[in-house]
Protein backbone atom coordinates (compact mmCIF):
# COMPACT_ATOMS: atom_id res chain seq x y z
CA UNK A 1 0.00 0.00 0.00
CA UNK A 2 1.11 3.47 -1.08
CA UNK A 3 1.81 6.17 1.29
CA UNK A 4 0.30 9.59 0.49
CA UNK A 5 3.09 12.43 0.43
CA UNK A 6 2.94 14.61 3.32
CA UNK A 7 2.91 18.67 2.69
CA UNK A 8 6.56 18.55 4.45
CA UNK A 9 7.87 15.95 2.22
CA UNK A 10 11.33 16.50 0.87
CA UNK A 11 9.54 15.00 -2.81
CA UNK A 12 6.49 17.24 -2.58
CA UNK A 13 8.80 20.29 -1.47
CA UNK A 14 10.84 19.80 -4.69
CA UNK A 15 7.65 19.32 -6.99
CA UNK A 16 6.24 22.41 -6.04
CA UNK A 17 9.77 24.18 -6.19
CA UNK A 18 9.85 23.15 -9.81
CA UNK A 19 6.27 24.33 -10.63
CA UNK A 20 6.74 27.49 -9.26
CA UNK A 21 10.15 28.34 -11.47
CA UNK A 22 8.32 26.63 -14.59
CA UNK A 23 5.57 29.02 -13.92
CA UNK A 24 8.25 32.20 -13.15
CA UNK A 25 9.81 31.56 -16.70
CA UNK A 26 6.84 31.12 -18.79
CA UNK A 27 5.71 34.11 -16.94
CA UNK A 28 8.96 36.20 -18.12
CA UNK A 29 9.04 34.93 -21.31
CA UNK A 30 5.22 35.76 -22.13
CA UNK A 31 5.81 39.23 -20.76
CA UNK A 32 8.50 39.89 -22.61
CA UNK A 33 7.08 38.47 -25.96
CA UNK A 34 3.82 41.20 -25.11
CA UNK A 35 6.32 43.81 -24.59
CA UNK A 36 7.34 43.57 -28.21
CA UNK A 37 4.69 42.57 -29.44
CA UNK A 38 2.71 45.71 -27.66
CA UNK A 39 5.46 48.29 -29.36
CA UNK A 40 4.55 46.56 -33.10
CA UNK A 41 0.78 46.86 -32.42
CA UNK A 42 0.44 50.38 -30.81
CA UNK A 43 3.72 52.10 -31.46
CA UNK A 44 4.13 55.32 -33.68
CA UNK A 45 5.84 54.45 -37.25
CA UNK A 46 8.45 56.07 -38.96
CA UNK A 47 10.59 55.44 -41.84
CA UNK A 48 14.37 55.58 -41.01
CA UNK A 49 17.15 55.80 -43.34
CA UNK A 50 19.96 53.35 -43.16
CA UNK A 51 23.20 54.78 -43.47
CA UNK A 52 26.68 52.32 -44.89
CA UNK A 53 28.65 50.71 -42.11
CA UNK A 54 32.14 49.79 -42.52
CA UNK A 55 32.51 46.77 -44.97
CA UNK A 56 34.96 45.00 -42.75
CA UNK A 57 32.25 44.67 -40.51
CA UNK A 58 30.53 42.26 -42.41
CA UNK A 59 28.22 39.62 -41.87
CA UNK A 60 28.10 38.06 -38.07
CA UNK A 61 26.29 35.24 -38.26
CA UNK A 62 22.51 35.31 -39.45
CA UNK A 63 21.60 39.03 -39.25
CA UNK A 64 22.34 42.46 -40.74
CA UNK A 65 24.11 44.97 -39.11
CA UNK A 66 22.31 48.59 -39.29
CA UNK A 67 23.34 52.10 -38.82
CA UNK A 68 21.07 55.59 -39.20
CA UNK A 69 21.61 58.57 -39.98
CA UNK A 70 20.23 59.26 -36.07
CA UNK A 71 22.32 57.15 -34.98
CA UNK A 72 25.05 60.61 -34.76
CA UNK A 73 23.45 63.07 -33.06
CA UNK A 74 25.27 66.88 -33.34
CA UNK A 75 26.41 67.90 -29.93
CA UNK A 76 24.92 71.54 -30.70
CA UNK A 77 21.14 69.54 -30.82
CA UNK A 78 21.28 68.54 -27.72
CA UNK A 79 19.62 70.29 -24.80
CA UNK A 80 19.83 70.03 -20.93
CA UNK A 81 23.01 68.70 -18.94
CA UNK A 82 25.65 68.12 -21.32
CA UNK A 83 28.17 68.56 -19.64
CA UNK A 84 26.66 65.84 -17.05
CA UNK A 85 29.03 62.19 -16.39
CA UNK A 86 27.74 58.81 -16.20
CA UNK A 87 25.59 56.57 -17.30
CA UNK A 88 22.29 57.68 -19.23
CA UNK A 89 19.89 57.98 -22.32
CA UNK A 90 19.76 60.65 -24.94
CA UNK A 91 15.82 61.33 -25.71
CA UNK A 92 15.73 61.95 -29.82
CA UNK A 93 12.31 63.54 -31.19
CA UNK A 94 12.23 62.45 -35.06
CA UNK A 95 9.91 64.83 -37.45
CA UNK A 96 9.69 63.70 -41.13
CA UNK A 97 11.06 65.18 -43.82
CA UNK A 98 9.82 66.16 -46.85
CA UNK A 99 11.00 62.77 -48.46
CA UNK A 100 9.30 60.45 -46.03
CA UNK A 101 12.15 59.67 -43.64
CA UNK A 102 11.56 60.61 -40.37
CA UNK A 103 15.05 63.01 -38.90
CA UNK A 104 16.53 63.67 -35.68
CA UNK A 105 14.91 67.37 -35.09
CA UNK A 106 15.69 67.60 -31.08
CA UNK A 107 17.49 65.89 -28.29
CA UNK A 108 18.01 65.82 -24.62
CA UNK A 109 20.07 63.88 -21.97
CA UNK A 110 15.85 64.59 -19.94
CA UNK A 111 12.98 62.58 -21.42
CA UNK A 112 11.16 64.54 -24.14
CA UNK A 113 7.15 64.52 -24.03
CA UNK A 114 5.59 63.92 -27.19
CA UNK A 115 4.20 66.46 -29.68
CA UNK A 116 1.77 66.25 -32.40
CA UNK A 117 3.34 65.17 -35.79
CA UNK A 118 6.55 63.55 -33.92
CA UNK A 119 7.61 60.53 -32.26
CA UNK A 120 10.24 60.50 -29.41
CA UNK A 121 12.83 57.81 -29.42
CA UNK A 122 15.10 57.15 -26.00
CA UNK A 123 19.05 55.40 -26.95
CA UNK A 124 20.50 52.46 -25.18
CA UNK A 125 22.33 53.57 -22.00
CA UNK A 126 25.62 54.62 -22.57
CA UNK A 127 28.90 56.42 -20.50
CA UNK A 128 28.36 59.75 -21.02
CA UNK A 129 31.76 60.91 -19.77
CA UNK A 130 33.32 59.58 -23.50
CA UNK A 131 29.94 60.01 -25.60
CA UNK A 132 31.57 62.72 -28.23
CA UNK A 133 33.21 61.10 -31.17
CA UNK A 134 35.36 63.22 -33.79
CA UNK A 135 33.33 66.25 -35.74
CA UNK A 136 31.07 66.97 -32.47
CA UNK A 137 28.53 63.88 -32.62
CA UNK A 138 27.17 61.42 -30.14
CA UNK A 139 26.82 57.85 -31.54
CA UNK A 140 23.97 56.58 -30.32
CA UNK A 141 22.49 52.65 -30.44
CA UNK A 142 18.81 52.39 -30.39
CA UNK A 143 17.97 48.32 -29.70
CA UNK A 144 17.62 48.58 -33.46
CA UNK A 145 20.81 48.21 -35.05
CA UNK A 146 21.01 44.23 -35.92
CA UNK A 147 18.16 42.60 -38.06
CA UNK A 148 18.13 38.80 -38.43
CA UNK A 149 17.72 36.97 -41.66
CA UNK A 150 16.93 34.07 -43.24
CA UNK A 151 20.47 31.85 -43.62
CA UNK A 152 22.50 33.40 -46.65
CA UNK A 153 20.46 36.29 -47.50
CA UNK A 154 22.37 39.09 -45.24
CA UNK A 155 25.36 39.41 -47.68
CA UNK A 156 23.19 40.83 -50.11
CA UNK A 157 21.23 43.09 -47.94
CA UNK A 158 24.52 44.71 -46.44
CA UNK A 159 25.50 45.31 -49.91
CA UNK A 160 22.20 46.59 -50.81
CA UNK A 161 22.38 48.24 -47.45
CA UNK A 162 26.05 50.12 -48.29
CA UNK A 163 24.17 51.24 -51.62
CA UNK A 164 21.70 53.12 -49.17
CA UNK A 165 18.52 50.82 -50.92
CA UNK A 166 17.56 49.34 -47.65
CA UNK A 167 15.63 51.49 -45.09
CA UNK A 168 13.57 50.32 -41.89
CA UNK A 169 9.92 51.05 -40.66
CA UNK A 170 10.27 51.01 -37.07
CA UNK A 171 7.76 51.73 -34.29
CA UNK A 172 8.33 53.59 -30.99
CA UNK A 173 6.19 53.00 -28.24
CA UNK A 174 5.33 56.20 -25.87
CA UNK A 175 8.40 55.51 -23.47
CA UNK A 176 10.74 55.86 -26.30
CA UNK A 177 11.40 52.29 -26.64
CA UNK A 178 12.25 50.51 -30.50
CA UNK A 179 11.06 47.77 -32.25
CA UNK A 180 11.52 46.89 -36.34
CA UNK A 181 8.24 46.63 -37.67
CA UNK A 182 10.08 46.07 -41.38
CA UNK A 183 13.11 46.16 -43.14
CA UNK A 184 12.86 47.94 -46.85
CA UNK A 185 15.04 47.18 -50.01
CA UNK A 186 14.03 50.03 -52.63
CA UNK A 187 10.67 51.30 -50.91
CA UNK A 188 9.40 47.50 -50.56
CA UNK A 189 9.25 45.28 -47.55
CA UNK A 190 10.98 42.61 -48.24
CA UNK A 191 10.91 41.34 -44.07
CA UNK A 192 8.00 41.97 -41.98
CA UNK A 193 7.71 41.36 -38.25
CA UNK A 194 3.92 39.95 -37.41
CA UNK A 195 2.03 41.83 -34.62
CA UNK A 196 1.25 38.78 -33.15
Amino acid sequence: MRMPLSLASPARRALLSALVVATLMTGFIAFQIESRASILRNGTEVLLRTAPVDPRDLMRGDYVILSYDIGRIPSELLSADKGKSGWGSVWVRLKPADDGYWQAAEASFEPLYSKEGSAVIRSQTFDRRDPAEAYGNYRLDYGIERFYVPEGEGLAIEEARNEQRVSVVVRVSSSGVAQIRSLMLDGTAIYDEPLY
